[in-house]
């Protein structure tokens, strides 16, 4: 099959293009390397040492025994008529869709991350959808979605797979008589409540190929993807210059792996607040695995989207670094969370789809230690620990310093300190 990987160079795209070669598909990345452009601006590096994609496509021809694997530079949220070129000359037959800005502090930032993270995305999306219908190809896409676009309080319930089942009190009939009340079920799209402005445009994303899908009978897959840890897959370890990415800097860096540079560095693992935010995650190996089952299992042309949370467990932020400080033999501290969210929450998630597909999930007690071992100690060198806070705030009373409480109309909460030297806390995701 020829498959295009948008944003193959990324974090989640480079072993997934590895992993669906190696399956033996004809790959081909589509990536105009921003995400190497906000490591400048940030002036903040990925810990694994990532080779120039040229060196990195090579490499995996020549460590693969000549596998599929092309690079193709373009921009998909500002140049159309390339895109358009591209799916029509190169015939591609399914295509996941990564690029898009990932992080939400990064998205938070400041007005420029939140105006280029909204542009970046949702043309990216738009255009992409416009492509496929002006191609005349029947092209599946596949979609890295997130979880957060349900948000992060309690449902009193399992949240099922992007679709609830609703039951509505009507007391008027069709033509505005009123009638002995009665029950109209409906499925709609789950309640949205994103976080961030990066989740805001992923629950963008779902509208727009909710449409595409009904007017214009694209296939379409969106995967509603937990917090992703681990840092190589089978592919991405056989040989350093394939090496996926490690980010751990305050804005890129995810709660885990920003855990497990603390543990590599001998800092404690400060945790937001209470660390009472739970959070779904998933590891990269199935990441990989779960897209290549999207593109074996389409939705069929006129179908709805098919939407599947993809997560394999759930833990609360206090209680992943609890774990990790078991493993790794580190402290835990806790500091004031810079985010705009509940102190505790619960999350409850259906996953069954992937699970009867055939996904067999990596556990994390079972992979962290290789984590702490292999990955953060052996690069520690490479990390420049001032990019370990966490600086991107959530509301503008935070950027005055005023307390989420006293904002709220609240009395203020006695503070949480930091302890000397430690770095800021780690984002949950």
């Amino acid at each position: 099959m020829k498959i295009a990987i948008l944003g193959g160079d990324g974090f989640c795209g480079w072993p997934t293009a590895l992993h669906l070669s190696n399956l033996g598909h004809d790959v081909v990345i589509v990536d105009n390397l921003s995400r190497r452009r906000i490591d400048e601006e940030l002036g903040a590096e990925s810990l694994t040492p990532i080779a120039p994609i040229e060196e990195r496509v090579a490499a995996w021809r020549e460590v693969s025994g000549g596998k599929s694997l092309e690079f193709v530079n373009i921009d998909v949220a500002q140049d159309y008529d390339r895109l358009l070129a591209f799916l029509r000359d190169e015939g591609i037959e399914s295509m996941v869709h990564f690029a898009e800005q990932r992080a939400a502090p990064y998205s938070m930032k400041n007005s420029t991350t939140k105006r280029y993270t909204v542009d970046n995305n949702m043309n990216a999306t738009n255009n992409v959808l416009t492509a496929i219908v002006e191609s005349g190809r029947d092209i599946h896409l596949v979609h890295l979605g997130t979880m957060g676009v349900y948000g992060y309080g309690t449902a009193g319930m399992k949240i099922p797979e992007g679709y609830l089942d609703i039951q509505v009190t009507a007391r008027e009939d069709e033509f505005g008589n009123e009638v002995e009340p009665y029950q109209v079920e409906q499925q709609i799209l789950y309640p949205t409540n994103p976080g961030s402005v990066y989740h805001l445009t992923k629950v963008l994303d779902q509208h727009l190929f909710a449409y595409y899908a009904k007017n214009d009978r694209l296939r379409i897959t969106d995967l509603h993807q937990g917090i992703v840890w681990g840092t190589n897959t089978a592919e991405t370890a056989m040989d350093e210059r394939l090496i996926n990415r490690f980010d751990y800097d305050g804005d890129y860096g995810t709660v885990l792996n920003r855990f497990l540079m603390q543990a590599a560095v001998g800092y404690p693992l400060t945790v937001h607040g209470t660390g009472g935010q739970t959070r779904a995650f998933i590891h990269i190996q199935d990441t990989v695995r779960c897209i290549q089952i999207a593109i074996e299992n389409p939705p069929a042309a006129g179908e709805r989207v098919k939407i599947f949370n993809q997560m394999t467990e759930t833990h609360r932020v206090r209680d992943l670094a609890q774990l990790l400080a078991r493993i790794a033999d580190a402290k835990v501290e806790l500091v004031p969370n810079p985010r705009n969210e509940a102190a505790e929450n619960e999350l409850h998630v259906v996953n069954e789809t992937f699970l009867d597909l055939g996904l067999n999930p990596t556990k994390l007690e079972e992979g962290l230690l290789l984590e702490v071992t292999d990955i953060a100690r052996k690069y520690k060198d490479r990390a420049d620990l001032s990019k370990v806070p966490a600086t991107s705030l959530w509301t503008k009373h935070q950027h005055e310093g005023v307390p989420p409480s006293i904002a709220a109309g609240d009395s203020p909460a006695a503070p949480v300190d930091a302890p000397a030297g430690a770095p800021a806390a780690a984002p949950a995701g």
